[in-house]
């Protein structure tokens, strides 16, 4: 009988052992699982702080193009004004053309054009220019260099690097002037 308890105590022995490896076993899975957690946790932040960064970025780049064209619609319906007084301007006859008062609507003029620019408004060449469907707007084809803008009917303008209002230009169709006056 002494053998058999013989028999039993070194399994009792071993039982503790079997026990201490399984559980070693179980926390190593259990780690592993907690860092595959943690990891995917850590990815999701790093990524949740890319979007945000991002999302600041747009936002800054948004407010700044707002602020830079938030004046458009009063600068664009204060061009006809423009218009109007260029057109005074070219009609002024010649006996008048040196007159005080004349004198100060050109001063007004200039100080309006000084105004516009300062806020970002610019004048898009057009005369002798390849006409350019981004910039112009053709209002008819004459004889002259094809492709090439002849006349300008009515200026535009761009609001720093867009375009708000095209010019109108004529266009030369390619037909060459010299040959009809032959």
């Amino acid at each position: 009988m002494m053998s058999s308890e013989a028999e039993e105590k070194p399994s009792m022995d071993t039982a503790p052992e079997l026990v201490e490896s399984e559980d070693m076993e179980s926390l190593r899975q259990a780690l592993a699982e907690e860092l595959t957690k943690a990891e995917a946790n850590l990815a999701g932040w790093q990524r949740e702080q890319a979007d945000f960064a991002n999302f600041k970025r747009r936002s800054e780049q948004e407010r700044e193009e707002l602020t830079r064209f938030v004046n458009a619609g009063l600068l664009l319906e204060l061009l006809p004004v423009l218009d109007d007084l260029e057109r005074a301007l070219e009609h002024v006859p010649a006996k008048l053309s040196g007159a005080a008062w004349i004198d100060g609507v050109k001063l007004i003029y200039r100080k309006f054009s000084a105004v516009l620019e300062a806020q970002g408004f610019t004048q898009i060449e057009a005369l002798g220019k390849p006409f350019d469907p981004n910039l112009h707007e053709a209002v008819r084809q004459e004889k002259g260099r094809e492709g090439i803008i002849i006349e300008e009917i009515r200026r535009g303008y761009q609001l720093h690097d867009k375009v708000v209002r095209p010019t109108m230009v004529v266009v030369g169709n390619g037909e060459d002037m010299d040959k009809e006056d032959e």
